[in-house]
């Protein structure tokens, strides 16, 4: 799970998580809406409802073939029966649920649902709280989207500036004066694998024929970590073109760097996971 988020729907703050590539939230925060001393009384009452269980059974099997559809039709014929009460932490052990999770913690804890779940118990809750929650969730979304943008943006324009000193600096050092387009273009390719066995360990030919049915080309299928660094190998190549360098020591520098600026970001990304999951 990553970073928590929240949001605040009439005065009450709900948290986020993004799990299995999609977001979730707190069922628990939601309950304090209602009974904020008794937050898993009113998740249960609400689960165990005949008509939620069918809602959340359908949504499972939609999206995990794991789902344990014997129990869930055990669990369904026993739902509705005077004085049933069914957790969360039941239902999940039970029927091998993904779409209600329960996080473990004192401050970040408590029970999480998929928003298309999340959604249905706000409108057990309040029909005016489940609009203001909508209403805040899509504002969330569209605050993330315009930051994504303004980073993608930033990102291309950098990469962008990067590329023109990378080729500047083959076309005013390595190019000789006077050559054909086609000479130039042939350059600037033998450039461009210089990095990619410096990054990948092989020329985009060589990618090609090892993956022969691949849309697209080495790059396209490259990580984010491996195009940041791909990026800033671009400007110390052409720091060393301008140096003199050979190819060959050019391509052990680098080779040098793509390692050192991986691990680093790996390593980075893996200790961020590791708080993370502590807090």
């Amino acid at each position: 799970m990553s970073k928590k988020e929240t949001i605040t729907v009439q005065g009450t703050e709900i948290a986020l998580l993004s799990h299995r590539k999609d977001e979730y939230i707190s069922l628990t925060d939601m309950a304090k809406y209602k009974n904020a001393e008794a937050t898993g009384y009113v998740i249960s009452r609400w689960l165990s409802a005949r008509y939620t269980i069918e809602y959340v059974g359908i949504w499972e099997r939609t999206n995990n073939p794991d789902f344990n559809v014997v129990e869930f039709n055990n669990i369904k014929n026993e739902s509705g029966s005077y004085g049933y009460v069914l957790t969360s932490k039941q239902w999940i052990e039970k029927t091998e649920a993904i779409g209600i999770i329960a996080k473990p913690g004192r401050y970040n804890g408590g029970t999480f649902a998929h928003r298309d779940i999340a959604f249905e118990f706000a409108t057990w809750l309040s029909a005016e709280f489940k609009f203001y929650l909508v209403k805040e969730f899509q504002r969330l979304k569209e605050d993330e989207n315009h930051r994504l943008s303004l980073e993608w943006n930033l990102q291309r324009t950098l990469s962008k500036i990067n590329y023109r000193i990378h080729t500047d600096a083959i076309k005013e050092e390595i190019i000789p004066k006077n050559v054909t387009k086609e000479q130039a273009t042939s350059v600037y390719a033998n450039e461009a694998d210089l990095l990619n066995v410096a990054l990948f360990g092989k020329t985009a030919l060589q990618w090609r024929g090892e993956n022969p049915d691949e849309k697209g080309n080495i790059r396209d299928f490259a990580t984010l970590e491996q195009l940041v660094v791909l990026s800033n190998m671009e400007s110390i190549n052409a720091l060393l073109i301008r140096q003199g360098l050979s190819q060959g020591e050019r391509l052990v520098q680098l080779n040098s760097v793509a390692i050192t600026q991986l691990k680093s970001l790996l390593d980075n990304q893996n200790l961020t996971k590791r708080l993370t999951s502590e807090q």
